[in-house]
Order: C-alpha cells, then sequence, then structure tokens
C-alpha cells in the first residue's frame, strides 16, 4: 500500500514541475522529492524541540524529529543513500508513462487555451499586403489617454551656487585631477598656468573670471590684425595647436611629485651627474611642461659643459633657431665630440651649411672616421677624392677609407693606394681581394691568382685566422660583383685549407650545393673544377658537375665536361650516353653516332649502349641501321632486353614471322623473361590465332606465375572466346598465386561489368577492398 502512495506521489510531482515549467502562472513550484541535505556531523542544534500544542496531533503526536539530537554517524549515512537509490528506482520505474500522459495533457490544454500569439498568426500573415499608407494612418498606441506622460514639464536647471563650490574645495583636498580637464594645458609662448593645482580653501570665483577675461581678451589681441581686426589665425593648424596642448601624460599627478621630488634630491646630492637632469627634463616634457623641461637641461648644460648627453638633450628639446645656439655653447664647451659636430650638420637645411660645419669639424677632430664619411658623402667625386686622400693620411687604418680612394682613382693610382693601404693595414683581406678585381678590371687574368695566394700567405704570417666560410663568401660577392676570375682564384686558393683528406670529396661536394643554392654557380663551378682536379677517377663527381652543368650551364659547357669526363672514366655508360643524347637534342646526329660508336669501343658488351644506338637510328627512321645494330647486339651481348628490342622493331615494321621467330630463339635462352611471353602471345592474337596465343600465354604462366600482364591477357583471351567461366577461373587462379593484386581484382570485376553482372562485381568489390585497403586504384 506504501509503495502505491509513493508512486502516486511521484507521478503527481513529475506533473506539476511540467506543467509549472510551461504555465509558470498557474502552479507555484512544489518539490516534493528534493533530497534532504545531510547533517553535518559536528553540527549541533541549539533550538529546542516545539511542546506547544498547536504543534501536536492527535494522530502523529508532536512534530519534528524524534532523534534530532542524536549524532549523526556512518550508520545514518549508510541509511540515508538507501532510500534515495530507492526513490531514483522507484522515479524511473513509470517515468516514460508518465511523461508521455503529461505531454498528452499539455498539448490538450495548449489546444484549448493557446498561445496569444497562436491566435493572432493568421492575421499576421494578412499583413503583408498592407500599404504603406496604410501603415502610416495607424494611430498611435495611447492617442486618447496619457497625455500628461506624453507632454512632460520641461526640466529646469538652476545654477550651483559658488558658496557650495567653495564649501565643497575648502573641506577637501584634490589628490589627482583629469589630464582633460585643462588644468594642465600648456599655453604658446611658453606660459604655465601658476598654481592652478594648489588646493585652496578661499576661492574666489570672482576673481577668477576677471583673469579668464584678461586671458581671453590678451588671446585675441595675438590673433588680430592690428589695422583692420581681421582674424590672422591658420584654420588647419589651428587644432594641432591645441592637440600639442594637451599633455600627454595621463597618469597620478602625486606620482609627478613625487618624481619631481626624488629627482630634485638626486640632483641636488650629485649635481655632476648628467642622467639625473636629463631624467628631470623628461620627465617636465612628459607633463606638458616643455619650457620648464628646458630651464632644467640648460641648467644641468650649465653644471655640466662636458657633458655631451646633456647638450644634445638641450639641443632636441629646444626649437631649431634656439638650437643652432644651444649646439654653438657646446661645440665651445666640447669641441672634440664627435656627436655634436654631427648634430650641428644635421641642423643645417643647405648642404652647403653642412659641409661647413663638416670641415669646422675635421679641424678640430681630424682622425673621426665617422666625420669623415659624413663629409666626403656630401660631395662630388672630385672634391670626394681630394678629401678622401686627406682622410687617409689622417686615419691610415680605416679599410673603407683606402678602398673608397682606391674606387675613385685611376687604375695606376689605385694600384699605388691599395700597396699603402696593405702597408698600413696589412691584417685585412678586404685590401688584398679589392686589388685582384681591380686587376680582373683591368684586363690582368694572371696577376689575380698571384695577388691571391700573396695575400693568403700575407694574412698567415701576420696571424690572422684564415677562415674558409668566409673566404667562400667573399668569392661569392666577387661573383656577385662580376669579378669571375677572382672569385675562381679565391675558390682555389681556399678550397683545401683546414680539411683531412678523408674528408674533402664530401666537404667540397656540400660547399658546391651551398654555392649552387645562393646561385653563385662560378663558385660551384670552380669548386667541380678543383675537386675533379683532386679525383679525376671519380664518377660521381664527374655525374654531379655534368648534372649541375645540365642545369645551370649551357650545351656547350656541358658537352665540354663529358668530353674530359669520358677520357676520365671511359667505363661509364651513363657518361657517354649523356654525351650522345646531348648531341642528338642539339640535332646533331653524326656527333652522336660517333660518340656511341667510341662508346662501343670502350664498351664491347654494354646492353645500354647497344640500345642507346638502336633508339638513337630508330628515332631518325633509320630501321635498316637499327636493324644491323640489333643484330651484331644479339651476336655479341644477347641480353632479354636485346632481344625484345629486336622483336619489337619488327614488330613495329609489321614483320610479325621474324619477330615470332627471334622471340621463340629468344624464350630458348630466356624462358623466365615474362615480357618475351607476353608479346609472342600478343603477335599470335594480332594474327588471329586464338588457340596458339592461349596455348602460349598458359606455358608462360608456368614458366613466369607471378607475372600479373600474363593472368590478365589470358583472361581477356578467354573472354574473347566467349568463356566466361573460365575467364574468371584464370583470375581467380592469379588471385591464388599472388594474393593481395588489386589489379588481378580489378580485372576480374571489369569482367563481370563487362557482362552485366553488377551485382556480382559489388560483391567482389567488397571483397577486394577488404583484402586490398590501400589500394588506390580499386577506390
Amino acid at each position: 500500500m506504501s509503495l502505491v502512495l509513493v508512486e502516486v506521489l511521484q507521478d503527481l510531482q513529475h506533473g506539476l514541475i511540467l506543467v509549472q515549467h510551461e504555465m509558470p502562472m498557474m502552479f507555484p513550484m512544489i518539490d516534493m522529492h528534493h533530497p534532504q541535505k545531510k547533517k553535518k556531523k559536528d553540527e549541533e542544534e541549539d533550538d529546542d524541540e516545539d511542546l506547544n500544542d498547536s504543534n501536536y496531533d492527535e494522530f502523529t503526536g508532536y512534530g519534528g524529529s524524534l532523534f534530532s539530537k542524536d549524532p549523526y554517524d556512518k550508520d545514518d549515512e549508510e541509511a540515508d543513500m538507501i532510500y534515495e537509490e530507492i526513490d531514483k528506482r522507484m522515479d524511473e520505474k513509470r517515468k516514460e508513462y508518465r511523461e508521455k500522459r503529461l505531454k498528452e495533457e499539455l498539448e490538450k490544454y495548449r489546444q484549448e487555451r493557446p498561445k496569444i500569439q497562436q491566435q493572432f498568426s493568421d492575421l499576421k500573415r494578412g499583413l503583408t499586403m498592407v500599404s504603406e499608407d496604410e501603415w502610416r494612418n495607424i494611430p498611435e498606441v495611447g492617442d486618447a489617454r496619457n497625455r500628461k506622460q506624453r507632454n512632460p514639464r520641461a526640466e529646469k536647471f538652476t545654477p550651483l551656487p559658488d558658496t557650495v563650490l567653495s564649501r565643497s574645495l575648502g573641506g577637501e583636498s584634490t589628490s589627482s585631477i583629469d589630464s582633460a580637464s585643462g588644468l594642465m594645458s600648456q599655453y604658446p609662448h611658453g606660459t604655465v598656468t601658476p598654481g592652478m593645482l594648489t588646493p585652496s580653501g578661499d576661492l574666489d570665483l570672482r576673481k577668477m573670471g576677471q583673469a579668464r577675461n584678461t586671458l581671453m581678451n590678451v588671446k585675441l589681441n595675438q590673433v588680430s590684425d592690428s589695422v583692420e581686426g581681421q582674424t590672422v589665425v591658420d584654420p588647419k593648424g589651428y587644432l594641432t595647436d591645441l592637440h600639442s596642448m594637451i599633455p600627454t601624460y595621463g597618469g597620478d599627478i602625486n606620482d609627478i611629485k613625487k618624481a619631481r621630488l626624488l629627482l630634485k634630491s638626486v640632483r641636488e646630492t650629485n649635481p655632476n651627474h648628467p642622467p639625473a637632469w636629463i631624467a628631470s627634463a623628461r620627465l617636465e616634457e612628459v607633463t606638458g611642461k616643455i619650457q620648464a623641461a628646458r630651464n632644467v637641461i640648460m641648467k644641468g648644460c650649465e653644471d655640466n659643459p662636458k657633458s655631451e648627453d646633456l647638450w644634445l638633450e638641450a639641443a632636441r628639446l629646444q626649437p631649431p633657431e634656439t638650437a643652432k645656439a644651444v649646439i654653438a655653447q657646446a661645440v665651445r664647451h666640447i669641441p672634440t665630440s664627435v656627436r655634436i659636430w654631427i648634430k650641428a650638420a644635421d641642423l643645417e637645411s643647405e648642404t652647403k651649411g653642412k659641409r661647413k660645419v663638416y670641415r669646422k669639424a675635421l679641424e678640430h677632430i681630424p682622425n673621426s672616421v665617422r666625420l669623415w664619411k659624413a663629409a666626403i658623402e656630401l660631395e662630388d667625386p672630385e672634391d670626394a677624392r681630394i678629401l678622401l686622400s686627406r682622410a687617409v693620411e689622417c686615419c691610415p687604418t680605416s679599410v673603407d677609407l683606402w678602398l673608397a680612394l682606391a674606387r675613385l682613382e685611376t687604375y695606376e693610382n689605385a694600384r699605388k693606394v691599395l700597396n699603402k693601404a696593405r702597408e698600413n693595414i696589412p691584417t685585412d683581406r678586404q685590401i688584398w681581394t679589392t686589388a685582384a678585381k681591380l686587376e680582373e678590371a683591368n684586363g690582368n687574368i694572371n696577376m689575380v691568382e698571384k695577388i691571391i695566394d700573396r695575400a693568403i700567405s700575407s694574412l698567415s704570417a701576420n696571424g690572422v685566422e684564415i677562415n674558409r666560410e668566409q673566404w667562400i663568401k667573399e668569392a661569392i660577392e666577387a661573383e656577385k660583383c662580376g669579378s669571375v676570375k677572382t672569385c675562381q682564384a679565391l675558390i682555389k686558393a681556399i678550397i683545401g685549407y683546414g680539411i683531412e683528406d678523408e674528408d674533402r670529396k664530401h666537404t667540397w661536394m656540400e660547399d658546391a650545393d651551398s654555392c649552387a643554392s645562393q646561385l653563385a654557380y662560378e663558385c660551384a663551378r670552380a669548386i667541380f673544377s678543383h675537386s675533379l682536379a683532386a679525383f679525376p677517377s671519380k664518377k660521381s663527381i664527374w655525374l654531379r658537375a655534368a648534372y649541375f652543368e645540365k642545369n645551370h650551364g649551357t650545351r656547350d659547357s656541358l658537352e665540354t665536361l663529358l668530353q674530359k669526363a669520358v677520357a676520365h672514366c671511359p667505363k661509364s655508360e651513363v657518361l657517354w650516353l649523356m654525351g650522345a643524347k646531348s648531341k642528338w637534342l642539339a640535332g646533331d646526329v653524326p656527333a652522336a653516332r660517333g660518340i656511341l660508336s667510341l662508346a662501343f669501343q670502350a664498351n664491347p658488351n654494354s646492353e645500354e649502349i647497344w640500345l642507346a644506338a638502336v633508339k638513337l637510328e630508330s628515332e631518325n627512321s633509320e630501321f635498316d641501321r637499327a636493324r644491323r645494330l640489333l643484330s651484331k647486339a644479339r651476336a655479341s651481348a644477347p641480353t632479354p632486353r636485346v632481344m625484345m628490342k629486336s622483336a619489337k622493331l619488327e614488330w613495329c615494321l609489321n614483320n610479325l614471322d621474324t619477330a615470332l621467330q627471334i622471340l621463340e630463339e629468344a624464350l630458348v635462352k630466356f624462358p623466365d623473361y615474362a615480357k618475351l611471353w607476353l608479346m609472342k602471345g600478343q603477335i599470335e592474337e594480332q594474327q588471329e590465332d586464338v588457340d596458339r596465343a592461349h596455348e602460349t600465354f598458359n606455358s608462360a604462366l608456368k614458366k613466369c606465375p607471378s607475372s600479373i600482364p600474363l593472368w590478365i591477357w589470358l583472361a581477356r583471351l578467354d573472354e574473347k572466346r566467349k568463356m566466361l567461366t573460365k575467364a574468371r577461373s584464370v583470375l581467380e587462379k592469379g588471385r591464388l598465386k599472388n594474393p593481395h593484386n588489386p589489379e588481378l581484382w580489378l580485372e576480374a570485376i571489369r569482367i563481370e561489368f563487362r557482362a552485366g553482372m553488377r551485382d556480382i562485381a559489388n560483391t567482389m568489390m567488397a571483397k577486394a577492398l577488404q583484402e586490398c585497403p590501400n589500394a588506390g586504384i580499386l577506390w
């Protein structure tokens, strides 16, 4: 009875919850099965039991728990868990039936009491026919009522009395300001509003208004014309000027005050510390007080007249004209500062003024390479040459100045300049490479290699480390400049430096690939040339050099290299064939024949050379010459390929009997060569001798059971003879002897499709994909 009662209560609870979700205004939320919260083990209830008469019932007695004061132990917790599991099980017992019944009741309720949206759905569809004028004529909601709400009384604004402002300011002081409030705005001509940030208890607003009017009059007088009263304000630059008056710092004013006090303490403690003055000036600059920043930095320059950083910062903060005066003072105090002289030249707007400044600077600092370079850049070539002549005297250790002078001099003078440069700087390689480029540019090719050899010996004698990578980079740069002989001489001189004998070949090949990847083909060619000189009998180096010339060189360079290659490696068939093919592609067939004839002499039994000669004659329609060559090849080198090519030539010339005769002769010598059997069966099928072809294929499969084309051709031949069952049997036998072969499965599927057995074909396709899941031709 109790179980039935529990089930009824559960049905009622779920029904009320779902209805309450759909109709929140009809039923309140009833939670009859919310799991009871577990009591804490150490919880003590302070409330006493309610023994009032109103809490007493004749049947159940007093309300509340009888064991509320008892301790909550593990047995109680286990009992609660068991009851919860029972409740869950009872709840799931008829859940589907209850949900179905509640859904039907809700659908019935919606049919009886539809929503407003559903009631007007048919009327909404009619709104699509309403015209624009009818829309405008629809009366507004609330025309007949709510007049007061639609016509409210206008708002009234009352000015705030000054006493409230003064009382507010007198009672508290502000600690921060808004950057957009204008209290820190910078005014033109270096003026700053004094005392605007000082909190005061007595604020005279009348005097503030008078001051504002006075300032406005001053501003108007400044921008007005003295004759006609017309304004002279630039409308385009006005907003820019206003933007420049806005301070760039938007932080807390207290942080600024702290930083200002800290920097002031640093300046007073150590006035000869330039970074403190610079930091103070930049703080004022950031907060918008540019004039204060200028004052601070100029005070720092007075206390530290020998600090170039202070003078440069002062010049930066000043306008251009004032900056010139500041730099002039700096020059008087520090005449040997290169940075100050360069700043002085930068402040000049004309080239003539810059030249004057640099020449004045060089009088004070004649050994500054930076000043000489800056001065030379402003001159024309002739004046630059004169300045460089003086520059190398003042700065004899500057490589750039020597090289620049050599470029501007004539050939004879350039040689003298470079010789003097080597005397002054005996440890720099650029002077030597420049000398080599100079000799190459003037046609003295023989001097290039001598200069490079002398360079390496001289640098080594002066203790300079010879780095292969740096010299190879120098060779690459020389090639990019057009000095091919110089780059070749550099590679020849440095390529073997510091390498073990057993590592030479591998290292040189890597160097050649690296140069080729950087488009330095002449450097790579020089590396190959040196490698071939060191290893003349290495076929692999000749092949790599030949492929390099084929990809990046010319046909003449390739043929020249191949001629040298076959002279050193006459047994290399690939080199002979590459030479013959190059001549053949160029259209020089007699030269290709000559190369192949020389290849025959060096390799009399080479199958590749015989077949290449046959291909050459066949491609040029010289079939008689090709037939004679193949006859000689069968006599001297009777290989399966030679026999197959012979039969194929006769087959192409439609000499089927001769081709079959050659194939029968070949099959006696090479019965395991599947292509010979295949050609024989195809020729017999072409002659319409199907029985003989069938016999040939059967014999072939006994000799070559792993040849897939033989199985496929035999199956096709049976299909052609209308023996479909036998064709299936042939392919099935082939699959047994060659499992996991997708070609045999594909041929079997195609036979079924051609026979119209689509269902069988689909079944076989499924089996084929199971056996060969990675076969692309099946997918």
